[in-house]
């Protein structure tokens, strides 16, 4: 298969700096659109992904799955885009296309394995995918979306995977008018569940360690804020329909469970490193689910953009140079980003 050589920012082990370099990318497929990338956000999964904390990276790596680019080529049989068009690519880039998940549309339960957008095995192509920290992209039209023109694009960024993350759970489990949702952790992700399950519909209450990040709960749509470090606090939160806990660190989720109202679920995004105890008698008092979502397909990745142009919602964002991005990982790692980081590719150039 003949490949172009592309700049982008990536490291040969997980104890080195990402630094420039050059990968290869497919020449356009026959269905294939090439775009350049503008902005492209900073997961919680680039830093595990880069840290190995999961096992199983193979490098060198090049993350970066909230790719927002500018359509450059495209292949002879794409129908959905053109050249110049906004565009965007999530978290999935491939799939076996014929399973009864991605026949429904929910491709990240695919039957053969999903490909992701880096550190994935390239069933194309060969070898393994690289992310959006580079000058362009290449993907199957299948897996892209037709990216709003977002007043912010920078900001819009992140919702290419945090703000799909954490939709598809509030749609699933029905968050909406009548409906109680708490939120734990007001990062990354949990701002974005804010703000969604509050357009949504849901009456919405945080519940964080921080007492700034509670003070300004309000300010991204929530009713209320719970002081999780409070015991008195913790133990007056009751009958939530559905909270969202999107902590990425080992946390103890028994006292959230409590929280929860008969029938009530508790669903994890965050993907903490090490196991979570859970006890029994939490679940059985009140026929409480914990449960766990992983992004979305692509059709639910469209809505969910379309939904959050219509109520004007995006992430609250640190915009970066790549050069910046070591230090943005070490400031991630600690918390330290209201509330998400998202790169200006431009400065790929530099």
């Amino acid at each position: 298969m003949n490949t172009t050589s592309v700049k982008a920012y990536g490291t040969e082990a997980a104890t080195q700096p990402l630094e420039s370099m050059q990968i290869k990318r497919r020449t356009l497929l026959a269905t294939d659109i090439e775009m350049e990338v503008l902005f492209c956000g900073i997961c919680h999964s680039d830093l595990h992904s880069v840290r190995n904390d999961w096992g199983g990276t193979t490098f060198p790596i090049v993350p970066g799955h909230e790719i927002l680019g500018r359509v450059t080529q495209v292949g002879p049989e794409v129908k959905n885009f053109k050249v110049g068009d906004l565009a965007a690519v999530g978290c999935i880039v491939d799939s076996c296309q014929h399973c009864q998940h991605c026949e429904s549309g929910e491709e990240q339960f695919c039957e053969e394995g999903v490909t992701f957008s880096f550190n994935s095995l390239d069933k194309v192509s060969g070898g393994r995918t690289y992310g959006g920290f580079s000058k362009f992209y290449v993907c199957d039209e299948a897996y892209v979306l037709k990216m709003p023109n977002f007043e912010d694009l920078a900001a819009a960024a992140p919702l290419l995977c945090a703000g799909i993350t954490v939709y598809s759970p509030l749609k699933h489990w029905k968050a909406g008018p009548g409906k109680k949702v708490g939120v734990i952790g007001i990062g990354g992700l949990g701002h974005l569940a804010v703000r969604i399950a509050n357009a949504m519909g849901a009456e919405v209450a945080v519940f964080t360690r921080s007492v700034a990040k509670a003070e300004d709960a309000k300010r991204l749509g929530a009713d209320q804020a719970i002081l999780s470090t409070d015991p008195k606090a913790m133990a007056q939160a009751k009958g939530f329909d559905l909270i969202i806990d999107t902590v990425s660190a080992k946390h103890d989720v028994n006292s959230y469970l409590n929280a929860l109202a008969v029938d009530g679920s508790l669903v994890i995004v965050g993907l903490p490193a090490q196991p979570l105890e859970v006890g029994a008698f939490q679940l059985v008092k009140g026929r409480k689910s914990f449960s766990g979502s992983n992004i979305g397909g692509i059709a639910e990745t469209q809505e969910m953009l379309d939904f959050c142009a219509e109520h004007q919602i995006v992430a609250d964002v640190e915009r970066i140079n790549i050069q910046e991005v070591n230090e943005a990982f070490d400031r991630l790692e600690k918390g330290d980003v209201r509330y998400r980081f998202v790169i200006d590719m431009a400065s790929l150039e530099a």
